[in-house]
């Protein structure tokens, strides 16, 4: 029997930092454009909260200019 999808995205808050910093957007910029606030970007970037909802993922990525199919914003698989 398959498993449902994913409810939630496992991310990596250092690598959602890294990207916003590349593109020259400080937290507030980048929130914006994700339709987020502040406060819950910068716990993600802090790994206070790790788990966003697939829509909230998705404009995450659409402001960090990274397809939703790039995975270089989810936090690494747990072996």
């Amino acid at each position: 029997m398959e498993r449902p999808p994913a409810t939630t995205y496992l991310v990596n808050g250092a690598a959602i930092r890294i990207r916003r910093m590349q593109l020259g957007l400080n937290l507030a910029e980048c929130a914006a454009q994700a339709g987020i606030s502040r406060a819950y970007l910068a716990q993600l970037e802090l790994g206070h909260r790790r788990n966003p909802r697939p829509p909230t993922y998705h404009r995450l990525c659409t402001a960090l200019r990274i397809e939703p199919s790039d995975h270089r914003l989810l936090a690494p698989p747990e072996e």
